[in-house]
């Protein structure tokens, strides 16, 4: 989610990767609320970290609690923030309670990248 959204909204200001500590797949629920904001990831491929342990970053962002403490060090970011958003693949409930729980991240998500990258001076 934050990939896209900062690849869009930041319009050509920054190059957004995305990386989990596992390759899990893209979470159907994750592709079909961004499709509900308008953005089609179906396209876009889980990947790891480790791919990209040796490129350079001005900005590395972790966006839940178990990324930031198990995120590997970056030798090569100038910075590094940590978002605490809850992960929506762990919602319980039925299938409505559930794909709620994505719509809420992907809006706090978009919110926060609104708030603190846009107007910013941090380039990537």
């Amino acid at each position: 989610m934050a990939e896209a959204f900062l690849n869009a909204l930041g319009a050509g200001r920054f190059e957004a990767q995305s990386a989990g500590l596992e390759a899990r797949g893209l979470h159907p629920m994750t592709i079909q609320a961004m499709a509900e904001a308008g953005y089609d990831i179906s396209l876009q491929r889980s990947k790891t970290v480790d791919e990209f342990l040796e490129q350079r970053f001005d900005l590395v962002i972790t966006v839940c609690d178990e990324a930031n403490e198990a995120c590997p060090y970056f030798p090569n970011a100038k910075e590094r923030r940590a978002w605490s958003f809850p992960d929506p693949s762990a919602a319980h409930g039925d299938e409505q309670t559930r794909f709620r729980a994505f719509e809420q991240v992907r809006d706090a998500i978009r919110e926060r990248i609104e708030r603190e990258l846009i107007g910013s001076t941090v380039t990537g």
